[in-house]
C-alpha cells in the first residue's frame, strides 16, 4: 500500500508526468523548517547566492547543502514522511539524501526562476530521483511551474548560469536549447499551495518559478533524494553542487557516508 499521503494515481502520475503535488507532506514541520531557513539566512553557507542584478527589485536568496550543519533541516529530513513518500513515488527500495536547497523570494522580487532541468547540473544519473519543493508561506502566484513529461525528453536542456546567462559546460551542442514553455504551448503544471504542501518532481523535469509580486515572502525548502538506480556520473565541468573531494568513480552508488540512506524497505 502507498503511504497515506499518496494514492496509486499519484504514483502513476509521477511516473508518467515527472511531477505531482503532495498535500501536507511537511505540514507537521513548517515551523521547524522556517526556523531552519532563518538560521540559514543568518549564517549562509559557502554556496549561498544573491540572484539579482543591480537595479532588480526585491531579494532572491538561495543556498544549498546545509542539512548537516542546520539541525532543523536534519530533523525534518529524518523525521518527516518525505523519504517513505519518495520511495513510493520512485518505486525504490531505498532512499538516499542528495542535498537540501533553500530559495527565498522577498516581496516585490519580479525576477522569475529561469526554466531548467536539475539533472544536467548534478553528477547523478538514474530514473529514480525526486525533488520536493515545499513553500513555507501560502503561494498563489509565486509558484513552481513544471512541464509534464519533460523528464522523458531524448535530449537534456542546456544548463546555464542564472546570473551571467553563460553555458555551464563546454559542450553545449550535446543539449537542446532552453525552450519557452508558455510560447510553445507546453503542458505546464502549477498549483496554489499551503505551507507544507510539496511539489514532487523528477531531476529531469523542466521547471521554473514565477517572480514574487505579492506583499509577502515566499520561502521554499527543497529536498533532493535518490533511489536504487542512482549512480555517480562524470560531467565535463564542475557540477552544482560540486561536493569537492568526493572520490567517487563513474557507475558507483553515491557514497553513503556523505549521502546517507534514510529509508530502506
Amino acid at each position: 500500500m502507498p503511504h497515506p499521503l499518496l494514492t496509486q494515481a499519484d504514483i502513476d502520475a509521477y511516473q508518467r508526468d515527472g511531477v505531482v503535488m503532495i498535500k501536507g507532506l511537511f505540514a507537521d514541520h513548517v515551523d521547524t523548517l522556517r526556523a531552519g531557513v532563518e538560521r540559514n539566512m543568518a549564517e549562509p553557507g559557502e554556496y549561498a547566492a544573491e540572484n539579482l542584478k543591480p537595479g532588480e527589485g526585491g531579494r532572491f536568496f538561495d543556498d544549498y547543502c546545509n542539512w548537516q550543519r542546520i539541525p532543523e533541516f536534519e530533523t525534518v529530513i529524518r523525521n518527516s514522511p518525505a523519504a517513505e513518500v519518495a520511495a513510493d513515488l520512485m518505486g525504490s527500495n531505498r532512499v538516499q539524501v542528495f542535498h537540501d536547497h533553500v530559495l527565498v523570494k522577498e516581496p516585490g522580487t519580479a525576477k522569475p526562476t529561469p526554466w531548467h532541468q536539475d539533472a544536467p547540473y548534478y553528477f547523478v544519473d538514474g530514473a529514480q530521483t525526486v525533488s520536493f519543493w515545499s513553500p513555507l508561506d501560502p503561494v498563489k502566484e509565486a509558484s513552481l511551474r513544471c512541464v509534464a513529461g519533460s523528464h522523458r525528453w531524448e535530449k537534456q536542456v542546456l544548463p546555464t548560469r542564472w546570473m551571467s546567462e553563460t553555458n555551464f559546460y563546454p559542450n553545449p551542442e550535446e543539449y537542446m536549447p532552453v525552450p519557452d514553455p508558455d510560447a510553445e504551448g507546453m503542458d505546464i503544471r502549477e498549483w496554489q499551495m499551503e505551507p507544507g504542501d510539496a511539489v514532487a518532481f523528477n531531476y529531469g523535469t523542466l521547471h521554473g518559478a514565477r517572480g514574487n509580486a505579492a506583499g509577502t515572502r515566499r520561502r521554499a525548502f527543497s529536498l533532493r533524494l535518490v533511489g536504487d538506480d542512482a549512480r555517480y556520473v562524470e560531467r565535463p565541468g564542475r557540477t552544482s553542487p560540486p561536493f569537492p573531494g568526493h572520490d567517487m568513480k563513474p557507475g558507483q552508488i553515491l557514497r553513503e557516508d556523505w549521502f546517507p540512506v534514510i529509508y530502506q524497505r
